[in-house]
């Protein structure tokens, strides 16, 4: 029985089925951000302790989310940091929007120019060694155009310490590029994330579905430097983490950032709550 659920899971999430969860009102939006202060939100910096916000790297300003490096001293020197919301998601849909401004701090790497993201299922940043240069996680990528002519989406999947399966199986590349369209200077971007666990995850951007890929997992230990010998588990499906802005060394804005937790669909409000609701191992919903 346990075995038959798990197949009919897979293949309602596969079919959209599960978007049923989603039909909340706006009511269900949980906002993560208060528009006044960082309360509620932790900085994890490469080379510094958790909670040590360098530079003000992350500020609020004009009820906005803002990655500054004005107060930084000398060059970049990699210090990739992360500001994590205090609470973790499983299954969920976040919603924030976000715009490219300025120029790259001096001795970023030269990947970062207009480059920035969201991770989710992260380690929690209070377990993350000092020298750890980037949480293990799964990210939604931003990017902006750089040269008119030269298409460049947002909306992608990056997986540092991650693996994913795209189309039917685990992808070598450390980014999968989405089907977004090219935007640039500094237009403000609307991103979602859709989450389903350790299962279906989609990703939107300005309201159009552009990648989806399963199975978000621990792998590509290389790619992170710095981390615990226990995170060093590939394979281990990921089912749930903590949320975390991107700033690598483009300044960037973040605004509107609000989530629907949708673990179990067990708000009353969505269309399979209680009387069709069979609760599966990985938190997601089939019908009897």
């Amino acid at each position: 029985m346990k075995a038959i659920r798990n197949i009919i899971t897979t293949a309602l999430l596969l079919l959209g089925t599960s978007t049923n969860c989603l039909a909340q009102n706006e009511d269900d939006w949980k906002t993560l951000f208060n528009e006044e202060n960082l309360e509620g939100w932790t900085t994890k910096i490469h080379h510094y302790e958790v909670g040590d916000n360098y530079g003000d790297t992350f500020r609020v300003e004009d009820s906005i989310i803002k990655v500054r490096y004005d107060k930084y001293e000398g060059d970049f020197n990699d210090r990739f940091a992360h500001l994590y919301y205090h609470k973790p998601f499983s299954y969920f849909h976040l919603s924030l929007e976000y715009r490219f401004v300025g120029d790259v701090h001096p001795g970023s790497p030269i990947y970062v120019v207009k480059n920035s993201g969201v991770m989710y299922h992260s380690e929690d940043p209070k377990k993350m060694l000092k020298e750890q240069n980037w949480p293990i996680s799964v990210e939604i990528q931003f990017l902006a155009g750089i040269e008119e002519g030269k298409e460049r989406p947002t909306g992608n999947m990056c997986s540092p310490g991650t693996d994913v399966e795209f189309e039917g199986k685990i992808d070598p590349r450390h980014c999968i590029n989405s089907s977004s369209k090219t935007y640039f200077g500094d237009q403000w971007v609307k991103a979602e994330l859709i989450v389903r666990g350790d299962s279906l995850v989609t990703h939107l951007i300005n309201g159009e579905t552009v990648l989806e890929y399963t199975r978000p997992q621990l792998g590509r230990t290389g790619v992170v430097k710095g981390a615990r010998p226990e995170m060093n588990k590939s394979g281990k499906l990921l089912k749930e983490g903590f949320i975390a802005l991107q700033s690598e060394g483009q300044p960037i804005d973040f605004r509107n950032i609000k989530i629907k937790n949708l673990k179990g669909c067990m708000n009353p409000k969505a269309k399979n709550f209680k009387k069709h609701y069979i609760k599966a191992d990985n938190n997601s919903c089939v019908y009897e």
